[in-house]
């Protein structure tokens, strides 16, 4: 830890694992839901379940890239964060919106647009919590010292994401325009800007991590963003199929996503080629493993299933199926949640001093986790395929289909229970790490050097 302000990012991490674990009860809670035990009905319905389950995975995940952020902004701009005081107040007044939303769920406040279900007054102040972290943060980067390739693409991401959050705010009539423009903040978001960030927290990592020299990574992210920028735009129209607008979108949407997968495969090529020309060996293994895991799953998951039910001849067949949750499972896992794990992984013991690089917590949490969610994302394609089969091959009825295929949840409750073990082991080897302290500032290459690592 250069800087004593980084410290703030570790409340943002706490606060996000505390929502990562209230997101996967409702998830428990809608797979019993599948198998018939829905006992929790009257108190949470499905469609309450869900919409809690699908924005707490939003507002976890965006919380853990603020926390990235604020560890990382202030050593790649070389100065101490602008202001603490609206880092923490920023997080209070999140954390008090996220709340607000939860238990409006609950009451059937809501928008009910899916994914976007936030109720309208509680848009605005997500949209100032938003803006008082981009000022923060963009105060920080104008009076840094020096600017980086990694600081800007990871800025830029964060200040996009908050610019297509707007789309989401308008009011429309017409289902099918407000569909169209639903997808400007759902899809531009996990298929566009949050892979600018995902791809700059990925090369700061394998910065530290590896040794490599700062410009070869850089060139990298390059290539990553322009991949993105290419594809995830215009493979927007992979949504389109389906909701009233002309049919020029099957072509493009068609096209570019299938070429989607090449920014998540050069992902993976940029880890794991970075990793064979570390020419040190750093001694926080578990944050290697996460590093280069989630350049790998990101490009299973988010790229190879997406690529394998996206283009229209298959998508006809599996829109709006559980294939569908096959791959989002498995892609924000990759993607989004195994980065922000990394980087949690990577800062604890810098801003802590507790040398807890290679513990057999950590690396159960790992491996448990990951198998957990691979095996997650089985169930749900057998389970998807028999769906597909059944309703919209053989035509049996919605419901008679969800009936047949209560077995495969089985398979699925029992898989998210692995993963629940790791999650719980990643928790309490966060927990173990204990506080931040003021010592650690300007000490974390000697704590490195310590451990037989030579430093950057």
């Amino acid at each position: 830890m250069k800087f004593k302000s980084q410290k703030v990012a570790y409340w943002f991490f706490a606060s996000a694992l505390v929502l990562l674990s209230l997101q996967i009860i409702y998830g428990f809670i809608m797979g019993f839901a599948h198998m018939g035990y829905d006992g929790w009905h009257a108190v949470t319905p499905f469609n309450t379940s869900r919409a809690v389950h699908t924005n707490l995975l939003v507002v976890w995940l965006l919380t853990g890239f603020f926390g990235a952020t604020y560890f990382i902004i202030p050593e790649e701009a070389d100065r101490e964060l602008f202001s603490v005081k609206l880092a923490y107040i920023q997080l209070v007044t999140l954390m008090i919106v996220g709340v607000t939303a939860v238990v409006g769920f609950h009451f059937n406040w809501w928008e009910g647009r899916k994914i976007l279900e936030i109720p309208r007054p509680l848009d605005f102040f997500v949209v100032a919590n938003v803006l008082l972290f981009i000022f923060n943060i963009g105060m920080t980067v104008l009076k840094g010292k020096r600017f980086t390739t990694t600081g800007i693409v990871l800025f830029m991401g964060l200040f996009s994401a908050a610019l297509l959050y707007l789309p989401g705010m308008i009011d429309f009539d017409n289902q099918t325009i407000d569909s169209y423009f639903r997808w400007w903040v759902v899809h531009l978001w996990v298929e566009g800007v949050w892979e600018l960030i995902m791809g700059a927290i990925l090369a700061y990592l394998l910065i530290k991590l590896t040794g490599v020299d700062r410009e070869v990574i850089e060139k990298w992210l390059y290539v990553i963003v322009g991949l993105t920028f290419l594809s995830g735009i215009l493979g927007t129209g992979h949504h389109y199929y389906y909701i009233g607008a002309p049919k020029y979108w099957l072509a493009i949407g068609g096209i570019f996503s299938a070429m989607e997968p090449l920014a998540f495969l050069a992902m993976a090529l940029f880890g794991l080629f970075m990793y064979r020309r570390s020419e040190r060996n750093h001694p926080n293994v578990i944050a290697m493993l996460w590093t280069i895991g989630s350049a790998v799953m990101s490009f299973v998951g988010a790229g190879f299933l997406g690529f394998a039910h996206t283009l229209p001849q298959v998508n006809l067949w599996t829109h709006g199926t559980l294939v569908t949750a096959m791959h989002g499972h498995l892609s924000f896992w990759g993607a989004y949640a195994m980065i922000v794990f990394a980087i949690m992984t990577y800062a604890m013991p810098l801003m802590t001093g507790r040398k807890l690089w290679n513990n057999r917590m950590g690396l159960y949490a790992f491996w448990l986790s990951n198998l957990g969610m691979v095996a997650m994302t089985g169930a749900f394609a057998v389970a998807g395929i028999a769906q597909v089969y059944l309703e919209r091959r053989l035509g049996l009825d919605f419901l008679a289909v969800q009936k047949e295929i209560e077995p495969h949840f089985l398979g699925l409750i029992l898989a998210a229970t692995l993963f629940s073990v790791g999650i719980t082991m990643y928790l309490i080897n966060f927990y173990n790490f204990g506080l931040p302290k003021d010592e650690m500032v300007g000490k974390g290459d000697k704590l490195e050097a310590a451990s037989g690592f030579s430093g950057e």
